[in-house]
């Protein structure tokens, strides 16, 4: 079993994304075109980035990765209860979305509920609420350490699988799909 890393801030976590992703990209195989720090031109603009994509700071991109990434979808919360677990669904939100790493979250935590024993099945919408929250806190406390390294892992899982299906359903994915796995799946 995997130790736990060292818990990190939101800042580390979007310090590491920023390594991750790198300055500026804009490959012609890569559906989110010109991108800057992992952010895609469309997310920018829609962030009210006007500027050229190359010259996006990193500043800029901290702003939009803590307020659009981590605070609106409430992933912020998810890291308050576990900042292990909450690391690992900040970096599944941004890089495969927010809603998708939510509903990741939300079907493990009913996949492991022990048929409703522990908490109520929680309705699987891609969005952070209270009872969301509250199945997670009722996971950890039952399962503890051990139980939020499973579940990190569960995620992870979930994550790499859809790297495959994602590079078997579009061939020009298959670029990008080893650093994918090399970067964001431990």
């Amino acid at each position: 079993m995997r130790n736990q890393p060292a818990t990190r801030s939101l800042e580390q976590i979007i310090n590491e994304v920023l390594i991750k992703e790198g300055h500026h990209s804009n490959d012609a195989d890569d559906l989110g075109g010109s991108t800057t720090w992992g952010i895609t031109e469309a997310v920018a603009r829609k962030n009210g980035y006007t500027g050229p994509m190359s010259d996006m700071t990193q500043a800029i991109a901290c702003d939009i990765y803590f307020n659009s990434y981590i605070k609106a979808p409430r992933f912020s919360d998810i890291h308050a209860i576990s900042a292990f677990i909450g690391e690992e669904v900040i970096d599944t939100g941004i890089n495969m979305g927010t809603s998708i790493a939510a509903k990741f979250l939300q079907r493990w935590l009913n996949a492991y509920n022990n048929s409703q024993a522990y908490y109520k099945d929680l309705i699987v919408d891609g969005h952070i609420g209270p009872a969301t929250l509250s199945a997670l806190e009722a996971y950890l406390l039952r399962r503890g350490t051990e139980g939020e390294q499973i579940l990190w892992r569960s995620l992870n899982c979930s994550q790499g699988a859809r790297y495959l299906d994602i590079s078997e359903a579009r061939e020009k994915n298959e670029k990008f799909i080893y650093g994918w796995m090399k970067n964001r799946i431990s």
